[in-house]
């Protein structure tokens, strides 16, 4: 199951489109204009808020919260690594490990690949492609390439 996420490009704060194969609007991910620290919220199609993201302040690399309504679903955290970049997801059984260019990424569950995550060359704005099981949370997966591209875009 693919997932396609587009940035817009003229837009004073993230904004980004999820689509499906078929290229239907699925998600639409809207950052604050002015917020300390970062949030970002994803909204279903029909407009009701399913997740928040918002980064922690004060920790050494970076680390995002994922809200599910009210509730604290997971923490995402870069790790330190000398090559490849690697991210550490609290209260999952996920951990992300990226390649050089930090462009392609695996999302393994207890070792065993569940979804890739790819970055496209040559694009308007940032585009990504996730493609998982189709047993995944994809709005688990869609937080941690929310979350990986917030870090890059950071650095």
């Amino acid at each position: 199951m693919k997932r396609y996420v587009k940035q817009k490009v003229f837009s004073f704060r993230d904004s980004f489109t999820v689509k499906d194969e078929e290229g239907v609007d699925l998600y639409t991910v809207v950052g604050d204009f002015f917020s300390f620290p970062k949030a970002l919220h994803i909204y279903d199609a029909a407009g009701a808020e399913v997740l928040k993201i918002s980064r922690r302040l004060l920790t050494f690399l970076p680390r995002y919260q994922v809200f599910r309504g009210d509730v604290l679903a997971v923490e995402i955290a870069k790790e330190f690594s000398f090559f490849t970049p690697k991210y550490y997801i609290d209260r999952a059984p996920f951990t992300i490990e990226g390649d050089f260019l930090a462009h392609n990424y695996e999302v393994l569950r207890d070792g065993t690949p569940v979804a890739s995550i790819g970055k496209e060359w040559f694009t308007w704005g940032d585009s990504y492609v996730i493609d998982m099981e189709p047993t995944e949370d994809e709005l688990m997966m869609l937080s941690i390439l929310i979350v990986i591209d917030c870090i890059l875009s950071s650095d």
